[in-house]
């Protein structure tokens, strides 16, 4: 067995002793060089850096617009809220079933009744051969019409997106089969009325009935090419020309964004405050860790929550498809296409950037980089691309791609907080003494209140179901 002698000898001889102070002894009367506790889930936060906060003093924020939908071009359009997705009632008039009906409190019931179904590429929403016992709404998404042909094989016939419906003429009359098959090419949403959903609110409607028995007439369009509701102007007349009388049409229930927490309770116990507290007080290097944890449960929470975050709020018509998986640079422009009125910033998850380097590269391109609050980092036509880790990458490996114009002012995307509030640690964020228990533990409640809203649709647009893989 080796001695200690034998150890500290270099060469494993006995013969020779140890002729100085071991380092092992030495550090037990050395005072150790550390580091503050180290967390490997603190990110860069580019978004909460990105975003201009927007000072919310009732905790609630409430997005006035201009009423805005299109009537008379044969697409039905949708209004989402959060995650949401809901056709606008009017909107039910392209249908040629119903074009030409006025009853706004028939159309409301007929909308309120339809169901959102959310869907994966490759999913079969509606088969040749089965009753047609639905109406189904295109809100997003594109899906394949096929038939089966002379040999058993399907045909294609075309493709549907974001506006179309199928099966609007067999809501009435005696129950058909489907005469296609639908199948998703992308994610998407529908909405579904249900042929019995349909017959209970007829049944209750004399002027839906007698609509029905009679041909309806088109309904002229007075609307802008963005769809807010026209103001009439003159130009160019000379003299005492009429003038056209106008208003500003807005939103009756316009929508407002309460402010959302995320909590936690910090534990400390009294002894290792009292004794341990040099050289690094214990209770704030808890506190710091335990709000750079909030800091990016907010961050998460402002991308994927169903009701606030980005990815959920962008308006149907603001969310594109690449063209061949990898996000290329033609794919970039049709996602800079969406928010073409001075986009400020893309995000996107490391691996994503990755992809549109390879891409590039690929094709020769090799884009400069923009400096953004001092750190250089790809950009695109020259608008930044900052990463984000927390938008989400499917098992598959496909993800989305973020642009958007930020700021009040600019009409754009902006982060909500309310600053003042009690025992405030940082701006929103706020660390309350709850008190000691029985057993000397010490309590801090540690909140965080947040919020974003994009003030108009073109704003925030996605580029949707991006493939990152090599």
């Amino acid at each position: 067995m080796t001695t200690a002698a034998e150890r500290n000898s270099g060469n494993g001889s006995a013969d020779q002793a140890q002729q100085s102070l071991a380092t092992e002894a030495a550090r037990n009367l050395a005072t150790t060089t550390k580091t503050p506790p180290q967390m490997q889930g603190i990110t860069s936060r580019w978004l909460l850096r990105a975003l201009p906060w927007v000072q919310v003093t009732g905790g609630t924020f409430r997005v006035n617009r201009r009423l805005s939908h299109t009537l008379g071009d044969g697409r039905v359009e949708f209004v989402s809220t959060g995650a949401e997705v809901r056709v606008v009632p009017l909107e039910l008039t392209e249908l040629p079933l119903l074009r030409g009906y006025d009853d706004h409190a028939v159309l409301e019931s007929l909308a309120d009744r339809c169901e959102q179904r959310d869907f994966r590429p490759g999913e079969v929403i509606l088969e040749e051969g089965r009753p047609a016992d639905r109406l189904v709404l295109i809100a997003h998404g594109k899906l394949r019409q096929s038939v089966r042909g002379r040999y058993d094989e399907d045909v294609t016939q075309g493709v549907l997106a974001d506006g179309d419906f199928v099966g609007d003429q067999l809501m009435t009359g005696e129950t058909g089969t489907w005469d296609r098959t639908l199948t998703a090419l992308t994610s998407g949403t529908v909405l579904t009325l249900e042929r019995g959903a349909f017959d209970t609110v007829l049944a209750g409607a004399d002027s839906l009935r007698s609509h029905l028995a009679s041909a309806g007439a088109s309904i002229p369009s007075r609307r802008t090419e963005n769809g807010e509701s026209a103001i009439e102007l003159a130009s160019g007349h000379l003299g005492e020309a009429p003038l056209p009388g106008t208003f500003v049409d807005y939103e009756l229930s316009p929508r407002e964004y309460e402010l959302e927490v995320a909590q936690t309770v910090l534990r400390v116990h009294t002894r290792v405050a009292d004794l341990y507290n040099h050289p690094m007080n214990q209770l704030e290097e808890q506190l710091r860790l335990t709000v750079e944890a909030l800091r990016e449960r907010q961050e998460h929470e402002l991308v994927n929550n169903r009701e606030i975050g980005l990815l959920h709020n962008a308006g149907m018509r603001q969310r594109v498809h690449t063209r061949s998986g990898p996000p290329t640079p033609d794919d970039l422009d049709e996602l800079l296409a969406t928010v073409w009125k001075d986009p400020s910033v893309i995000l996107a998850h490391p691996k994503a950037i990755a992809a549109i380097g390879r891409e590039c590269s690929r094709r020769g391109l090799y884009p400069q980089s923009a400096d953004h609050e001092g750190h250089s980092v790809p950009a695109w036509r020259g608008v930044p691309i900052l990463p984000c880790n927390k938008i989400p990458v499917t098992p598959q490996g496909s993800t989305s791609v973020l642009a958007m114009r930020t700021g009040e002012k600019a009409q754009g995307v902006v982060g909500l907080h309310q600053t003042g509030i009690p025992d405030e640690y940082s701006p929103g964020l706020s660390v309350r003494f709850m008190g000691i228990n029985e057993k000397a533990v010490m309590s801090y409640l540690v909140s965080a209140y947040y919020s974003a809203a994009v003030l108009v649709p073109d704003a925030l647009g996605i580029l949707e179901d991006v493939e990152i893989g090599h």
